[in-house]
């Protein structure tokens, strides 16, 4: 496992220059750049026909715009292992001072998300899967279809208005108002657990729906095997055998998914974050994206799948663990 483990890490430094690669063409691929969308913005705004030249040729040679593409990306990735994120065009800040404050809320609104996923999706998994065929299995099972059908930002807005015609709740953001630019204390951190109910609703429904659909059909394939037969015959409790042996080996989806979720939660939620007025860093990466403000777009990228990366480790980490049958050498 150790051997494994150092191969993965060393293979994280070719992963990574590739998907640095990918990232910055992807985000050079539409036409123009940063100060091509600012120059047209300025000139809608003026109502003239354009922008000084010289000024724009000025800030073109201050942000290395005019140089080769090669050039540019050399620039950033090598400034971003010294951790400098770069400069972010439209905010007029470094990214690291753009991104700082609201990463971190980013990254926890992701790991409540999917610990209260996991929480309501087992027991439901587990639940169905031992009541199939019946009351209990179909009205979860409704209620999972109508989780993975309905919008997440239809979702929010029945929970925004839930939230404020019957509990008399402020809705939109992390915070309420006297704390939203206020330092961090034990009362901000209870007015945020007060708040992030609705976006962590929002955004854990349909994963719900859909892992809770995953255990069930493996749970029931399980449950019919030989071992869990021989296992009963013995006369074990149904709850002992049930949670010891087959959720056992039906939970390695889950285990083997934690790679995609966490990434896949935090740019998932950038619509929920936009309706919502959430205090993450999902609504800067559509602006950034807008505004073809690529270091800003790229250094979240990248973030993300280093978290990705991370993710795909410790799930094989924790697979390993959980299965006995999976071993790496």
């Amino acid at each position: 496992m150790a051997q494994y483990i150092v191969r993965r890490l060393l293979l994280f430094i070719p992963m990574m220059f590739l998907i640095s690669v990918v990232t910055f063409v992807i985000i050079q691929l539409p036409p123009g750049d940063y100060l091509t969308a600012f120059e047209a913005a300025l000139a809608a705004e003026s109502g003239s026909a354009g922008v000084s030249t010289e000024r724009i040729a000025q800030l073109r040679e201050r942000y290395g715009l005019d140089e080769p593409i090669y050039v540019q990306y050399w620039k950033w990735i090598s400034s971003f292992v010294q951790g400098d994120l770069g400069y972010s065009f439209q905010w007029k800040r470094p990214v690291a001072e753009v991104l700082g404050p609201r990463m971190p809320l980013t990254i926890a609104l992701s790991v409540i998300t999917i610990v209260f996923t996991w929480v309501v999706a087992i027991p439901l998994g587990v639940y169905t899967a031992l009541r199939k065929n019946k009351l209990g299995d179909y009205s979860a099972s409704f209620v999972g279809f109508i989780g993975m059908a309905v919008p997440d930002f239809l979702l929010a807005l029945c929970l925004m208005w839930v939230a404020f015609f019957y509990f008399g709740q402020s809705v939109g953001g992390l915070f309420s108002a006297e704390y939203i630019d206020a330092p961090w204390s034990w009362g901000k951190f209870l007015d945020m657990m007060s708040n992030i109910w609705i976006p962590v609703i929002v955004i854990g429904t349909s994963g719900i729906a859909g892992l809770m659909r995953i255990l069930r059909a493996n749970l029931l394939d399980e449950l019919h095997k030989p071992y869990v037969e021989a296992a009963r015959s013995k006369g074990l409790p149904e709850w002992y055998l049930t949670t010891k042996y087959p959720v056992r080996v039906a939970l390695n989806p889950f285990v083997s998914g934690i790679g995609g979720v966490l990434p896949g939660l935090i740019s998932g939620a950038a619509i929920v974050s936009i309706v919502l007025n959430l205090q993450t860093a999902d609504p800067y990466l559509l602006r950034a994206l807008l505004a073809q403000d690529m270091y800003l777009a790229g250094s979240y990228l990248l973030i993300i799948s280093v978290l990705s990366m991370v993710g795909v480790l410790i799930s094989d980490i924790l697979l390993a663990w959980l299965d006995p049958r999976i071993r790496y050498h």
